[in-house]
C-alpha cells in the first residue's frame, strides 16, 4: 500500500531559482517543452500532439516538419503565458524518442518522413548484413564478437535500430540514400534545426552500432564496425561528448521560437538517457521504471557489459563517465491506448465514442474494482513484437483464458497486470545483468500517473515503487538538468535532491501470492506461442 509521501527538497539560491533553460522532449505522441530552473523546478510546460503513420510491412513514420512546428507552437504558447521572463532563459536542450532516423539534405531539410523506433521494415536488410559463413543466432561469429566487444551490443534483427533503417532506405529508396547528406537521430536533427550544426553525442549514436565504446571518455567511430554495418562514415554526423554545449541557437530558430539568438544548445540525448536523470536515480545501481508508449528498466553502472541472449547491455550514458543499462519493451502504455481505441470504444459502426474527460482515470477506477488476477483473464502486451528480454519482432499479444463470464472490467485489469508481468520478466533479466537487487524503482512516464498501476507493479514485482511527482515530465526534466549540467550550473550529485517523490507503494503480500502463481504462465505463453506467431507474421 502507499507509504507516507516523501519529498526530496530542491537546493539553490535565488539566482538559481530565477535562471531557466528551455527543455524539449520529443515523444512519439508529440513534443513536451518546459522551462526548468537551476533548482530543478519546472516553472511551465506545454504539449503539442503529432501524428504517427503506420504502414504495411511494419513501417512507422512521422513528419520531422510536424515535430518542429509542434515545438514552435508549444514553446510560443508557454512563453506567452509569462511564467518567466525571456531574458532569464540561458540555454536550450533536447531529448527525443531514440532509435529513429532522419535522412537530411545538406541544409538539414528532411528528404523523406522520419523512420521511427517502431519501424521493422529493415529486418531483412539487417539480417543479411550481419550474417556470414559461420553463424551464431543469425550473426557471423566474427562480426558478433567484434560488435559486442567494442559497442556493448549488436544490431537487433527486429529491424528497429537506425542501422536497419538506413540499410532499408539504401535498399528500397536508393535515390533518397544517394541524396542524403547525413542520417540523424531525431534528437540530433532537432539540434541541427536549432543550431545549424550536424552532430551526434556519444550516447545518441550508440544504436547505430558503429562506435567503439570501451573507453567512456573517448568514444569514436570504428572503421571496421562501419564496414561491417555497411555504412559510409561521410553520411554520419561528427561526434561530440555528452552533456556539453554543441552549438548556439541560430537567428532563424530563435525568431521562430521567440527566444534570443545565440543561446547555448546542449548536446542532445535519447529518451532513455534523459529519463534516468529526470527520475532522480542518478547514482550507480539506482533504478527507474519508465512506462510511456514503450517501457524499460534502467540504471547507471560503472561498467561496460552485454547480455546478448536477453538483449540487455550497458552503453554510454548522458552523464559523463557513466554507462547506462539499456533494454526496452516495445509496448506498455500503448496497450492501454489499444484497449481504449480498438476494444472498448471506436469511431466505427459498432462502437461508442471515447467518453469525454480523462479516459485513463476512468480505466483506473474500473481496474480497481477487479480483484488481483482479473478473474482468470490474462493479457500479453507484445502488440508490436518485443526487444527485451527477447528480441522477437514477430511475437504478438492478446487476451488469454477468457470465458463466457469474462467482463469488460476484467479485460481492463488484465491489461494493467499483463504490462506489469512483462515488467517483472524484464526486471529479472536486468537484475541478473547488474548482479544485485534493484529496490526501490523510481516510477516515471505517463503510466506512473496511475496509483492503481503503481500498486499492481509493486505487487507483481515485489519491489517498492516510488511514484515521482509530475512523472510525465521526467524526460523533459532530465533534458533540462543535463542542459544545466552542460552549462556548469548544477552538479550530478545535486540532481537526486531536485526530484520530488509523490508516494511510495509497498508490495501487498496477499496480492503478491496471487501474482506469483500466474506469472510463470505468462512467461509460458511466450514460449508456447512464439513459433505460431513466427509463422503467422514472418512476412
Amino acid at each position: 500500500m502507499p507509504a507516507d509521501s516523501d519529498r526530496r527538497g530542491g537546493a539553490g539560491g535565488s539566482s538559481a531559482a530565477d535562471t531557466f533553460v528551455l527543455a524539449v522532449d520529443l515523444g512519439t505522441g508529440g513534443p513536451k517543452v518546459a522551462l526548468v530552473s537551476a533548482t530543478g523546478r519546472i516553472a511551465a510546460s506545454a504539449f503539442e500532439p503529432v501524428g504517427l503513420q503506420l504502414l504495411p510491412g511494419g513501417g512507422a513514420e512521422q513528419d520531422p516538419g510536424a515535430w518542429w512546428s509542434a515545438i514552435v507552437t508549444a514553446t510560443r504558447r508557454m512563453i506567452s503565458d509569462g511564467a518567466v521572463p525571456v531574458d532569464s532563459i540561458v540555454g536550450v536542450g533536447c531529448t527525443a524518442q531514440w532509435s529513429g532516423t532522419v535522412a537530411a539534405a545538406q541544409d538539414g531539410t528532411p528528404l523523406r518522413p522520419a523512420v521511427i523506433w517502431m519501424d521493422s521494415r529493415g529486418s531483412r536488410s539487417i539480417k543479411k548484413q550481419t550474417s556470414g559463413l559461420v553463424n551464431v543466432l543469425g550473426y557471423d561469429i566474427r562480426k558478433i564478437q567484434r560488435w559486442i566487444r567494442l559497442t556493448g551490443g549488436a544490431p537487433g534483427h527486429s529491424g528497429k535500430d537506425p542501422l536497419a533503417h538506413i540499410l532499408w532506405i539504401r535498399d528500397n529508396e536508393p535515390d533518397v540514400y544517394a541524396a542524403t547528406y547525413k542520417f540523424l537521430e531525431p534528437v540530433d536533427w532537432l539540434n541541427q534545426r536549432l543550431s545549424g550544426r550536424f552532430a551526434a553525442s556519444h550516447d545518441s549514436i550508440v544504436v547505430h552500432w558503429v562506435t567503439d565504446n570501451r573507453r567512456i571518455g573517448a568514444v569514436d567511430y570504428d572503421s571496421t564496425l562501419l564496414k561491417m554495418a555497411g555504412l559510409e562514415r561521410s553520411k554520419l554526423p561528427d561526434l561530440v561528448p555528452s552533456a556539453t554545449i554543441m552549438g548556439r541557437l541560430s537567428a532563424e530558430a530563435a525568431d521562430e521560437l521567440g527566444l534570443p539568438a545565440g543561446l547555448p544548445v546542449a548536446t542532445g540525448t535519447g529518451d532513455v538517457h534523459s529519463a534516468a536523470v529526470g527520475s532522480g536515480a542518478v547514482a550507480d545501481f539506482e533504478a527507474h521504471l519508465y512506462i510511456g508508449t514503450s517501457s524499460w528498466i534502467s540504471c547507471h553502472v560503472p561498467f561496460k557489459k552485454t547480455d546478448a541472449l536477453r538483449n540487455v547491455a550497458s552503453i554510454p550514458a548522458a552523464l559523463p563517465g557513466k554507462y547506462l543499462v539499456a533494454d526496452e519493451h516495445e509496448t506498455a502504455g500503448a496497450c492501454l491506448t489499444f484497449l481504449v481505441k480498438s476494444v472498448l470504444f471506436g469511431d466505427d459502426a459498432l462502437g461508442s465514442h471515447v467518453p469525454d474527460g480523462n479516459v485513463y482515470e476512468l480505466l483506473d477506477e474500473v481496474a480497481a474494482t477487479v480483484a488481483a488476477g482479473a478473474n482468470g483473464a490474462l493479457f500479453t502486451p507484445w502488440l508490436n513484437g518485443e526487444r527485451s528480454p527477447v528480441d522477437d519482432h514477430t511475437i504478438r499479444g492478446g487476451f488469454h483464458n477468457l470465458s463466457l463470464s469474462t467482463t469488460r472490467p476484467d479485460l481492463v485489469r488484465a491489461v494493467y497486470e499483463g504490462v506489469a508481468f512483462n515488467t517483472r520478466w524484464l526486471l529479472e533479466a536486468v537484475e541478473r545483468f547488474v548482479g544485485c537487487r534493484l529496490d526501490p524503482l523510481a516510477f516515471i512516464g505517463g503510466g506512473a500517473n496511475s496509483a492503481v498501476w503503481a500498486q499492481i507493479h509493486a505487487d507483481v514485482t515485489g519491489r517498492r515503487i516510488r511514484q515521482v511527482v509530475d512523472p510525465v515530465l521526467a524526460n523533459v526534466r532530465g533534458a533540462g538538468l543535463l542542459t544545466l549540467l552542460a552549462l556548469g550550473l548544477v552538479k550530478v550529485q545535486d540532481m537526486a535532491a531536485m526530484v520530488d517523490v509523490r508516494a511510495t507503494f509497498e508490495p501487498d503480500r496477499t496480492q503478491a501470492r496471487v501474482y506469483d502463481t500466474i506469472y510463470p504462465e505468462f512467461v509460458n505463453l511466450y514460449k508456447s506461442t512464439k513459433q505460431i506467431h513466427k509463422r503467422l507474421n514472418r512476412h
